[in-house]
């Protein structure tokens, strides 16, 4: 495993995060296809034992216990100082008001809540899970700024939003003198690249590390296209990301995983490596093979005619993936 520093931070992670969506309780929040505590814990063991120290969870997946399994799988597989652990903040965790976004009363009682579910005393990054229009972004940075100096997180990051609102809420905490974003989780992968235009441009200029979320494309990028999951045919936010056209980019993964004698996965992963902003894409695992495979991809190197390949059947599309 390789590991490069978050941004301009001294805070160094494995370039490839473990995301565990997939882990939780599967009849709480919306994915009826997540792993149960059981059938987790060997996927963190394994990261752990790949040299993976990075792992990204929220405090709505699977209404908070997915937290709750992660915080006692890496507990049992790890020390405590040798773990990147990151949750984010926005989504709603409770009827009536206050029960979501990013007010200063949500985020305070939020992180706490998050702490006691992980069963830690802080989290190393603590990110905003999407934009709150409702609440004054000096007001979300501020509640921010006093949970790292509170000691509750070491550093905190955003998550998918127009780069003038990231922009937005980096230059209010300069101005303030509040702790600033060190890292952005966007959708980022072969079948989506509008981030390339505004907001990748953007994070390389700031020093801001990128860990994309989908690196594979909710599992497009892994098999052929007209095939489905479990997943596929219940993910209905997935559905809304991409686009028929995209097939020919999927053929040309294959193409080239066939070539090289890879799985796919590595091929796709392999590409979002090595672009040049891009710090540690967050992977999902439910099987073995899919970290064998995230973790095989640092070490795949693509020449420029392969990204070419890769790259060429790509078209511009609308902004997917904010909601």
């Amino acid at each position: 495993m390789d590991y490069l520093k978050l941004g301009t931070t001294g805070l160094d992670v494995s370039r490839i995060c473990l995301g565990c969506m997939s882990y939780g309780v599967a009849d709480r929040g919306n994915h009826s296809w997540t792993l149960d505590e059981e059938a987790s814990r060997p996927f963190v063991r394994q990261a752990v034992e790949g040299g993976i120290n990075f792992f990204d969870t929220a405090n709505v997946y699977s209404d908070g216990t997915s937290e709750e399994i992660v915080g006692r799988a890496l507990a049992d597989s790890a020390r405590r100082d040798e773990i990147v652990l990151a949750t984010k903040v926005h989504g709603r965790m409770r009827s009536g008001p206050n029960g979501g976004g990013l007010s200063r009363k949500a985020i305070m009682t939020e992180i706490d809540h998050s702490l006691r579910r992980l069963g830690t005393d802080y989290v190393d990054l603590y990110q905003i899970h999407r934009w709150d229009s409702t609440t004054p972004v000096e007001e979300t940075m501020e509640a921010l700024h006093d949970v790292v100096k509170a000691g509750k997180a070491r550093y905190i990051g955003a998550s998918s939003m127009y780069a003038w609102q990231f922009s937005k809420a980096q230059y209010v905490a300069e101005r303030n003198g509040w702790t600033r974003f060190v890292s952005m989780q966007n959708h980022y992968n072969l079948l989506y690249r509008e981030e390339e235009r505004e907001m990748l441009p953007l994070c390389a200029d700031q020093g801001v590390g990128v860990i994309p979320w989908s690196p594979l494309a909710r599992g497009r990028l892994t098999r052929a296209w007209d095939t489905t999951s479990a997943r596929s045919e219940t993910d209905e936010f997935g559905k809304t990301l991409y686009q028929e056209t995209d097939r020919h980019i999927v053929d040309a993964v294959a193409a080239v995983a066939d070539e090289r004698g890879v799985t796919r996965a590595q091929v796709a992963l392999a590409w979002l490596l090595r672009q040049p902003t891009v710090t540690a894409p967050i992977v999902g695992a439910t099987r073995p093979q899919h970290l064998d495979d995230a973790i095989a991809a640092v070490d795949l190197r693509l020449d420029d005619d392969e990204c070419k390949r890769l790259e060429e059947h790509y078209t511009p599309r609308g902004v997917a993936g904010f909601a």
